[in-house]
């Protein structure tokens, strides 16, 4: 087995208007009955998607908050990974009026337009924070933050190597974590540059993308990428090691 686990992005990917298909849910099933691991990687607030996904008991893990929370569904445990955003940034963007306006353990997010002005915000308060965008909404985190980050650190605790993973996704927040993975794979909707550098674009949207992806790993992980077959485990061929420590989707 070359692939030993699959991370996947919740909305657009795995989800569909917030929600996971019985379907793909119990593709996820099959692929844990091969000994693999899953771990789920959003940029979704623990608690917000605590509330639309009841199935979080199938993930091995689950990184939020685009990569600075660290869950682990079969304990309850939470590891936060940056941290608290000021209180007088929330302060000042809500004296903005700036609407929607959603705050985590570290993440702080919006929606578009608002960017310019959150990061006047940020310039005026001197403070070192960045922009994360991800389909017309605004996340805010601190430098050295993102979704690879946070599967690093998930994988630690799982004992595996980015090279063992299949990472899957659909926006612009997913292009560091994917690239992270041994395997990158864009559903059939993502955005045409995620397409342009995974490794396979599936024919398929959504839940659907990935229940077709779970069966070719599962039936002929050998061709999952052709490609790569030559290089080793832990030859240059764009992995990454798992990093440490340092909405939506």
């Amino acid at each position: 087995m070359r692939f030993r686990a699959l991370a996947a992005d919740y909305d657009g990917t795995l989800a569909h208007g917030g929600i996971v298909a019985p379907s793909t849910c119990e593709a996820l099933a099959r692929l844990k009955q091969t000994g693999r691991k899953v771990v789920l990687v959003t940029g979704r607030e623990l608690g917000d998607l605590k509330s639309v996904c009841r199935e979080l008991e199938i993930f091995d893990r689950v990184v939020a908050e685009n990569g600075a929370v660290v869950h682990n569904p079969a304990d309850g445990g939470v590891r936060v990974l940056g941290e608290p955003p000021p209180p007088l940034f929330v302060e000042r963007l809500a004296e903005r009026g700036i609407e929607p306006l959603s705050t985590g353990r570290v993440i702080v997010a919006t929606k578009e337009p608002h960017e310019a002005a959150v990061l006047d915000v940020i310039r005026d308060l001197g403070l070192e924070l960045r922009i994360v965008f991800n389909k017309g909404a605004v996340m805010v985190l601190p430098a050295g933050i993102s979704k690879a980050s946070g599967l690093g650190v998930a994988l630690e605790e799982l004992d595996l190597a980015a090279h063992e993973v299949v990472g899957v996704g659909d926006a612009e927040n997913d292009h560091a974590f994917m690239k992270s993975c041994g395997c990158a794979v864009a559903v059939a909707n993502a955005l045409p540059t995620l397409k342009e550098e995974a490794d396979l674009v599936l024919e398929s949207s959504n839940g659907a993308g990935i229940v077709e992806l779970i069966r070719r790993l599962i039936e002929d992980e050998a061709r999952l990428v052709p490609g790569r077959l030559e290089n080793p485990a832990g030859a240059s061929n764009g992995e990454a090691s798992p990093a440490g420590p340092g909405a939506r989707g």
